[in-house]
């Protein structure tokens, strides 16, 4: 019994647990049959036991604490995160040039400080004041959004952001106690932006603000802009403005040393000059006053005048002290089509404001002549847009003025003056225009006498407004532009090209204290037969020494366009078969 009691109590062997007792006879023990090597101690099950105890112990001890020492409060954390609302931001619209280069985009944030699409901007030069710029949604301090769009700051972005804004949608997520996302599920999917196609050719801009940037540290211009419109629908083919900013650099807002930079730059770099710098436009006015001094009868194609270089004006009062009105220089005889194209300041003086009988003789006339006047002068303005806003929306516009006595009462409390309407006839005195209102105003005088409002979207036609121009007189200013281009003594010869006629108009306008400075001017549409684009390239606020002028600067402009743009020239090119 005590054999059998202590087999039993220090030592189990395996067969015993495992093999069918039935079947132990039939093993051959000798041979190891049937027999585990290894018997189970007791020591081990009781070692095993105890282990499983511990832990059993442990989980026990941790649910306890789960549940009852600290139950309360984990069930509220799970009660309030465990499930959330989250709002999914939609991606922006992407904007294209009219060759369907992608010139805004959007990409995911690699550094990973935003979970939602960033903002990408092309990499040419120049077009800044044109696509803007956003401001990305924010969060606050505890991570929900206080701002849940982009906004659109300038440029197309906020010209268009109605269109490049998408619709935000939702996702719930599920939030375990610890704050770490288990899964998400979207429940309203958002709506992607729309896509803007521009009629702007980024490639062509970019090539104008180069050419520009150049030309203004050659000749010590201060800044300069420029841009070619469809005389027909108003769509703006090139826009562009010198100097101009990153519009990538100013969405992130990360590298602030440089926006600080283009804050401190005095040649402003968030202006579009295009659009909302006024400048003093000089003698590109001149073919509107011959326009208006045609119609109204106060010259007609075959009047001549003479320039020596200047007229003078008697002073009744004080005969010591007469008013001399300069001719940049002296052109001899000339009809209007040459007066345009010698851009004679004695011709548009005469034409303008008269020559009164104290006067008499000058400008080889022998007898007085009346002059357009300032009221129906500064209406013939008028007639053509200036001194008002053009309706483009990709910038803050500014309306400019055309000086009047009623605005030089206001400004100066002063009367008006036979010298004011001199001045004023040659784009100078008050008078302050928009590159964007004298392109306009370009494109009717090329397009046969319909305003158009300039904008940036392809394949959208601009309101549009007749002004019932006269079509003999018109024929006439159009003669005059080309002969400014091809005729001896014209001065913008500059263009003159044996692929495309153009007609156009310079102009230097005198600025800063004493006239030290010159605006230089260049507008005009081509081809002249056909007229289908109309331009203009203002460069601002260079010395009085410059020899550099915008209508040699556009040359440069063209001659590019008709290596890279033949079509847009007319030009026609090879091609193979």
């Amino acid at each position: 019994m005590s054999k059998l009691r202590n087999r039993y109590t220090s030592q189990v062997d395996v067969e015993e647990v495992l093999l069918d007792a039935s079947n132990i006879p039939a093993f051959n023990r000798e041979r190891m049959e049937g027999k585990r090597e290894l018997p189970i101690s007791n020591r081990s099950v009781y070692t095993i036991g105890a282990i499983f105890t511990i832990v059993a112990l442990v989980f026990i001890g941790k649910i306890y604490n789960l549940q009852i020492v600290k139950g309360e409060e984990y069930a509220t954390i799970a009660e309030h995160n465990s499930i959330a609302k989250a709002l999914i931001i939609a991606e922006r619209g992407v904007v294209f040039d009219v060759n369907d280069e992608m010139m805004v985009w959007n990409e995911v944030d690699e550094s990973g400080e935003y979970d939602f699409p960033i903002r990408a901007y092309t990499d040419r030069l120049g077009l800044g004041q044109v696509l803007g710029y956003v401001s990305y949604p924010k969060r606050d301090s505890r991570g929900f959004f206080f701002r849940t769009d982009y906004l659109g700051r300038s440029g197309v972005e906020l010209a268009y952001d109605d269109v490049l804004k998408g619709k935000n949608g939702s996702k719930i997520i599920e939030i375990d106690a610890l704050h770490d996302v288990v899964s998400e599920h979207a429940i309203e999917a958002p709506t992607e932006g729309g896509a803007i196609k521009l009629s702007i050719d980024a490639e062509l801009s970019e090539a104008m603000y180069k050419i520009i940037a150049t030309s203004s540290a050659q000749a010590g211009f201060r800044s300069g802009a420029g841009a070619i419109m469809n005389v027909h629908t108003g769509e703006i083919l090139a826009l562009t403005s010198f100097p101009s900013y990153d519009p990538e650099v100013m969405a992130d807002g990360d590298d602030t040393a440089l926006i600080k930079e283009y804050n401190n730059d005095d040649r402003l770099p968030f202006l579009n000059k295009v659009v909302g710098g006024a400048y003093t436009p000089g003698s590109i006015v001149k073919p509107f006053v011959a326009y208006a001094a045609l119609n109204e009868g106060v010259i007609n194609e075959h009047t001549v005048m003479y320039s020596n270089g200047s007229i003078t004006i008697p002073n009744p009062y004080n005969p010591s002290n007469p008013s001399y009105f300069n001719d940049w220089r002296a052109h001899g005889k000339m009809t209007v089509r040459e007066a345009i194209a010698f851009s004679s300041n004695v011709f548009f003086y005469i034409a303008g404001g008269g020559l009164p009988e104290i006067a008499v003789p000058q400008a080889g006339l022998g007898a007085p002549l009346e002059g357009l006047g300032i009221t129906k002068m500064s209406n013939n303005y008028r007639l053509f847009g200036m001194g008002e806003k053009t309706g483009i929306t990709i910038a803050q516009e500014q309306a400019g003025v055309v000086p009047d006595p009623e605005w030089k009462r206001e400004v100066f409390d002063d009367d008006w003056r036979l010298g004011d309407t001199y001045f004023t006839a040659i784009g100078q005195f008050g008078f302050l225009a928009t590159p964007i209102q004298m392109l306009r105003a370009y494109a009717a005088l090329a397009n046969g006498g319909t305003l158009v409002s300039p904008h940036v979207v392809y394949g959208q036609i601009g309101e549009t407004k007749e002004l019932n121009l006269n079509q003999a007189v018109l024929d006439i200013i159009h003669q005059g532009m080309r002969k400014t281009v091809n005729f001896p003594g014209g001065t913008a010869r500059a263009l003159e090209r044996s692929d495309v006629a153009i007609a156009a108009k310079s102009g230097t306008a005198e600025v800063g204290v004493g006239n030290a400075y010159v605006n230089s001017w260049a507008a005009g549409f081509w081809p002249y037969e056909e007229p289908k684009y109309a331009f203009i390239l203002m460069m601002d606020k260079a010395p009085r020494s410059n020899a550099l002028g915008a209508t040699r600067i556009m040359g440069n402009v063209v001659e590019w366009m008709s290596v890279n743009r033949p079509e847009y020239l007319g030009i026609e090119t090879e091609t193979e078969e």
